[in-house]
């Protein structure tokens, strides 16, 4: 079943800061081997404006989870993940989820 890992950013600080380092981001999440997709989504804000539960996500696609597992065990990973840190002044979670189609 194809896998994706899944970086969800939590409202960050400074989003202009958070945005001039996300495009870097993304260029290490598509160096990470096996991956097949990489995609990134800004949260819409609420209408009443108050703070959106997320700020982004960003989501890889692998073929199936053993290749996501082997993924995430080397340096590409590593810069990555790294970087996704360095980013979340608001905070980060990473989830594995398999992709069902329905």
């Amino acid at each position: 079943m194809p896998t994706k890992i899944t970086a969800i950013y939590e409202n960050p600080k400074s989003p202009e800061e958070f945005e001039a380092g996300h495009h870097e981001q993304i260029v290490l999440a598509k160096k990470i081997p096996g991956v097949q997709k990489v995609e990134s989504a800004k949260v819409w804000p609420k209408e009443d404006g108050s703070a959106t539960p997320a700020y982004r996500v960003l989501d890889m696609y692998f073929t199936d989870y053993a290749a996501a597992s082997r993924a995430v065990t080397t340096e590409e990973a590593k810069a990555f993940v790294g970087k996704a840190f360095e980013l979340a002044t608001g905070g980060v979670r990473l989830l594995f989820t398999d992709v069902e189609d329905v």
